[in-house]
């Protein structure tokens, strides 16, 4: 079984003006880094053109699904714009301000189910490289 999953999905960025646009993303899962999520958006997705990653609990993703979920740089909350889509929202916040992205909320739990068959709920911590990372810390100080 692979320890890498990468997940091209839609997302939606939703704006005010002129109006909400189609982007691609893709959605990452290594079992090196068992408790994160990468999204990533291409170039064509930014205002300054370059590539954006952002890194994420995959439990925050997991909670944001079924409610409301995270305080910090990153939110996601499930929603039902027009009472038949099944979405969720994703904003992301930055000093130079905020980003709402809309993605098929199936796209995300077939991600995460992904996910789990690779390093189960509970797991994460056999994945960890805690010895490696301290001493690649302790070189470095």
């Amino acid at each position: 079984m692979s320890s890498v999953i990468d997940q091209a999905v839609q997302a939606r960025l939703i704006a005010s003006a002129p109006q909400s646009r189609a982007i691609p993303a893709s959605l990452r899962y290594d079992r090196a880094d068992p408790f994160a999520v990468r999204l990533a958006f291409p170039p064509t997705a930014s205002l300054d053109g370059a590539e954006v990653t952002w890194t994420f609990a995959r439990e925050l993703l997991e909670e944001g699904l079924r409610e409301p979920a995270g305080a910090g740089d990153v939110q996601i909350w499930p929603a039902n714009p027009d009472g038949e889509r099944d979405v969720v929202v994703v904003e992301f916040h930055t000093l130079d301000g905020m980003a709402l992205v809309q993605f098929d909320a199936q796209d995300l739990r077939s991600f995460l189910d992904q996910a789990y068959e690779i390093v189960p709920r509970g797991g994460e911590i056999q994945h960890l490289d805690v010895e490696g990372d301290l001493a690649a810390l302790l070189r470095g100080a």
